[in-house]
């Protein structure tokens, strides 16, 4: 019963676009189910297969999910973590990765003196020695060396933990085929069943957060998040030139699907969005 199910989902997850529109070929399809003597028994063994290929889906994307998460986590704390505080706290005097490190590290170190001497200027605390005004700097870059050094060190297990969950979550892919066919299949049927005004809605909201003109502020703290997770220095020009050069790329391959695609399966879907935009 299973394989049955599998193979005849694999057949409607990759079938072929037609000449006429989906929603076409589906009515006629609806209207011909409803003159045949077994519609009934068809509707019901539909609705099994369609309970079962949500089952699947929501299985697998569960364990897509948690299974790179809980290898990042369990390796980086017990495996990798413990191996790279020891080899990275070896050599005392390594510090900071990149440029950036120590550029934040001045920046801060820098606003804590000026903040000192303005609390004492103002009364806010008592006068201090020049001594005592040193004596705190220095606990203060301590502090601030202490800091950089695990980030340091997070950083290069960020590298290896992120490459595992990376490679984790592939191998569930190529391993899982089946479950990989119904999963587009019910991505599919989750999205045609939305009507068209949904389909359009969504289609905006996407495009208006990943191309929109006011989404180039989010890929700048996302990629400079991105590149300090990962212990990379934050080169102004690499960040400008992917926020000037991705955005557009997505923004061609939407149009594109919109165009090659959706104005296949769903026209009105098209028409909608396109009134919804202007």
């Amino acid at each position: 019963m299973k394989n049955w199910n599998f193979k005849k989902l694999n057949v409607s997850a990759f079938e072929k676009f037609g000449p006429m529109p989906r929603s076409i070929t589906k009515t006629f399809k609806k209207f011909k189910q409803e003159l045949n003597p077994h519609g009934e028994s068809e509707v019901i063994e539909e609705f099994r297969m369609s309970k079962y290929q949500t089952i699947i889906s929501i299985k697998y994307i569960i364990v897509l999910i948690l299974a790179p998460v809980i290898i990042n986590q369990m390796l980086g704390t017990f495996i990798l973590g413990p191996c790279v505080d020891y080899f990275w706290n070896q050599d005392h005097t390594k510090i900071f990765l990149n440029l950036s490190q120590e550029e934040r590290a001045f920046a801060e170190l820098q606003r804590f003196e000026e903040k000192l001497r303005f609390n004492i200027l103002v009364d806010q605390l008592p006068e201090f020695s020049e001594d005592i005004i040193k004596s705190q700097l220095k606990l203060k870059a301590l502090e601030l060396a202490k800091a950089y050094t695990n980030e340091s060190s997070n950083a290069i297990k960020n590298i290896f933990t992120d490459l595992l969950s990376i490679a984790t979550f592939i191998i569930l892919i190529i391993a899982r085929k089946k479950q990989v066919s119904v999963l587009i299949c019910f991505i599919q049927n989750l999205i045609y069943k939305l009507s068209d005004t949904a389909k359009a809605f969504f289609i905006i909201l996407v495009m208006d957060i990943f191309v929109g003109f006011h989404s180039s502020h989010g890929w700048e703290v996302v990629i400079g998040i991105i590149l300090r997770h990962l212990g990379l220095t934050e080169d102004r020009d690499f960040i400008f030139v992917f926020i000037s050069t991705v955005p557009v790329v997505l923004d061609a391959f939407f149009k594109y699907w919109i165009f090659r695609y959706l104005n296949r399966i769903s026209p009105s879907a098209v028409a909608t969005y396109r009134n919804m935009n202007e």
